[in-house]
């Protein structure tokens, strides 16, 4: 999508959006990012006051491949139908499902020290058998269904689950290297070798065609649409859970979460 400014009387408005932390169904008092959680923000920042752009501020090492397919769908729909460019501003890190939201953008702008990729599927766990047999207890397990204990912590890893978790990743993992050839298309670097869950610092992610250039968000927003412009941020609104503190829990375990995930790439 191009896009240019035209110098009027009105100062032009930039709606920022700031996509932070890891990307997480919506089942823990609002922890993490999802669709459910950012809907109305990004509504908002589509509608309210007639944007000339929508920016968004990332910093997210990935999560749920459902939830980043939902939210960057929900941002490309408004920006077609209301015809306003996206630019993405990568902070630390878009990584996984963090770099699927940045491929919501039209362009996608970095730090030089910024990290970039993961495009693939992972999955991690903790087996506890020899642990719980070492100390005498007998685990109980009765099921409908031969696959219904899949993948159980608690008894040996099965060969047969393992090909059946693998058979899950593969066509999410098409799925992902489809939304980013579709939205960066002909930047990308064809001699390289992109989706197999490799990461780069911004400078790099350029030259590969993840990113159009190493940008910051003030700075670039006043290239385009000139000194006057007005940046309008946006975030999620503090329900009454979070007002009155019950959801303390709920952050400290998203916060341990997205710390495991942000130390993959040395953050």
């Amino acid at each position: 999508m191009a896009f240019t400014f035209l110098p009027g009387r009105s100062k032009p408005t930039v709606a920022v959006l700031r996509l932070q932390g890891v990307i997480a169904t919506g089942g823990r008092l609002g922890a993490g990012m999802n669709d459910g959680v950012l809907a109305p923000m990004i509504e908002r920042a589509f509608s309210k006051g007639r944007p000339k752009a929508v920016a968004l501020l990332i910093n997210s090492p990935g999560g749920s491949p459902a939830q980043s397919s939902l939210i960057a769908a929900r941002i490309r729909r408004l920006a077609e139908e209301k015809q306003i460019p996206v630019h993405a501003f990568v902070e630390d890190v878009a990584a996984s499902g963090g770099y699927w939201l940045a491929t919501a953008a039209d362009h996608i702008w970095a730090d030089e020290t910024s990290i970039l990729g993961s495009i693939g599927v992972i999955s991690s766990s903790f087996g506890f058998a020899d642990f719980i047999a070492r100390h005498g207890i007998e685990r109980r397990v009765h099921t409908a269904g031969k696959s219904k204990s899949f993948l159980d912590p608690f008894r040996p890893e099965r060969p047969e689950d393992v090909e059946r978790l693998k058979a899950l990743h593969a066509p999410l993992h098409e799925i992902f290297i489809a939304q980013v050839r579709a939205r960066r298309g002909a930047k990308l670097d064809a001699g390289e070798e992109l989706f197999d869950g490799s990461f780069w610092l911004g400078a790099r992610a350029v030259q590969l065609g993840l990113a159009d250039g190493i940008a910051h968000l003030v700075p670039k927003m006043k290239e385009i649409y000139g000194d006057k412009v007005r940046l309008r941020t946006y975030g999620p609104r503090r329900g009454l859970l979070r007002r009155l503190g019950t959801e303390a829990l709920a952050s400290a375990v998203a916060e341990v979460e997205e710390r495991s995930l942000m130390a993959r790439f040395g953050l």
